[in-house]
């Protein structure tokens, strides 16, 4: 296929080439992989400032995406590559193979680095969902900065820098440019920037910006960074998000509340923790889908009503095909018991094999989980209809997930996106959260604590 790019990716081209430490944030389904490739064509064999290339991605995304874009267009073909996954075996012989660009997935760095015997002589290196290497304390982070200084050129790529808050630009930035612009230290980076928040003695669970602080962080990073919204550049589909409100009734109100205050009592006195606010917040999604893990590893049923939504949604798209995202097992299985009872044809996309048939409209519906199937899936072409039967507080995997149908090269003009809500419950307050671009740990804590202050209350 030939490369016609718009201007703005022209412009990204441009950018990625004329500076070797290169932050390019922009937003899913712009073509950040095409951008990156075309610069490292030209890098390679036009101006020959570039021999080896190393791109870091997401498993799914290092195995697939990368090959099927150099494939995909007339003028990257002459670029010679080699997918390092799978095995120790699989990834040295990959390694070891002659090509221009080695893809690996992330969380193989620390053994690419320490473990796996190769040299590390890439002159470039290029990160994909650079968010993925925002924790400073990680093993990745900690390897790839231990070679980072024998790089001259580095790309990071995302859509969603700062997804939890401007903390994670402190390591992100860090590998790009080893601490020139937010500093060497988190603890400096933190005192320059930011102040305690909520804190339980001296363990601190969040922090909060200084007055100006976030307009000093993006004037220290303008310089090798750009950031562009696909809603600026290009024609995007309109994006229409609703709520499918649900009620239980008095007995699995009762049920509920008995399980919350039950959950609510087994926590130690004191201050919630980010860990027990997390296990108890998980707890509350779960009744408020219909069914709940037990201390024994069974599932005890609450209620069908999101169930029954689902279905009502189902009818009303007679046949149009739908995108349902679920978040705990037992909600897979319980939707896929559903549907097997109405006869509803459906896909789990887990594979490219399903991912195919998705987007070839051969299955009414199609069952995705946000945390495996967020990154990199070009899932447009099978429908433009998605409901989250159960929510996630990552407002990464909420917004890499909607954006598998609201992007480049949907051709429904409208994309709606319904969230099935159980009312008086934790469903509530997740989507809250979402819809204020807060998925952070501090809005959980609060959510859970609103509900343990609504339960002593009572």
């Amino acid at each position: 296929m030939r490369y016609n790019p718009h201007d703005y990716q022209k412009y990204a081209i441009e950018f990625i080439k004329q500076h070797p430490v290169a932050a390019v944030f922009l937003d899913m389904g712009m073509g950040k992989s095409s951008i990156t490739l075309t610069a490292v064509m030209e890098l390679m064999y036009e101006s020959f400032e570039v021999q080896k290339v190393l791109v870091i991605a997401p498993l799914r995304v290092a195995r697939h995406t990368w090959g099927e874009e150099i494939e995909k267009w007339d003028h990257l073909h002459g670029l010679r590559y080699s997918v390092a996954v799978g095995s120790a075996a699989e990834r040295r012989a990959a390694l070891q193979k002659d090509a221009d660009i080695y893809i690996i997935n992330r969380e193989n760095v620390q053994w690419l680095v320490e473990s796996s015997g190769m040299p590390f002589d890439y002159d470039m290196v290029v990160i994909d969902e650079l968010s993925s290497f925002k924790n400073w304390q990680s093993k990745r982070f900690r390897s790839l900065m231990k070679v980072r200084p024998k790089v001259k050129r580095i790309v990071g790529l995302t859509g969603t820098p700062s997804s939890n808050g401007l903390m994670d630009l402190f390591a992100e930035f860090k590998c790009l440019d080893m601490g020139e612009r937010l500093g060497r230290f988190i603890g400096q980076y933190r005192v320059d920037y930011f102040t305690l928040d909520k804190m339980n003695g001296p363990v601190v669970y969040s922090y909060k910006l200084r007055p100006g602080a976030e307009q000093r962080i993006y004037d220290k990073i303008s310089d090798i960074t750009i950031s562009m919204k696909g809603t600026d550049y290009l024609k995007m589909p309109e994006l229409i998000s609703t709520e499918h409100r649900v009620y239980m009734d008095d007995v699995e109100t009762r049920r509920y509340e008995e399980m919350k205050r039950n959950l609510v009592l087994q926590l130690p006195e004191g201050e919630i923790t980010a860990a027990n606010a997390a296990s108890l917040s998980g707890k509350l999604l779960q009744m408020a889908n219909g069914a709940v893990y037990s201390d024994v590893g069974g599932v005890e049923d609450i209620h069908d009503r999101k169930l029954d939504a689902l279905e009502d949604i189902l009818e009303a798209a007679n046949g149009k095909p739908v995108l349902v995202a679920y978040w705990y097992k037992h909600d897979l299985e319980r939707i896929t018991r559903r549907l097997d009872a109405l006869k509803v044809e459906y896909v789990r996309i887990s594979s490219p094999g399903s991912i195919e048939m998705w987007n070839r409209c051969e299955f009414s519906v199609g069952l995705i989980h946000p945390a495996s199937a967020g990154h990199g899936l070009n899932l447009q072409s099978g429908g433009s209809t998605l409901v989250w039967f159960g929510l996630t507080w990552s407002l990464e995997l909420y917004q890499q997930t909607v954006a598998r149908l609201w992007r480049q090269g949907q051709t429904s003009g409208t994309v709606v996106v319904q969230h099935i809500i159980t009312a008086g419950t934790m469903d509530e307050r997740v989507l809250k959260a979402l819809e204020e671009k807060n998925g952070t740990q501090a809005a959980l804590i609060d959510a859970v604590k609103a509900e343990v202050g609504k339960h002593g209350s009572k």
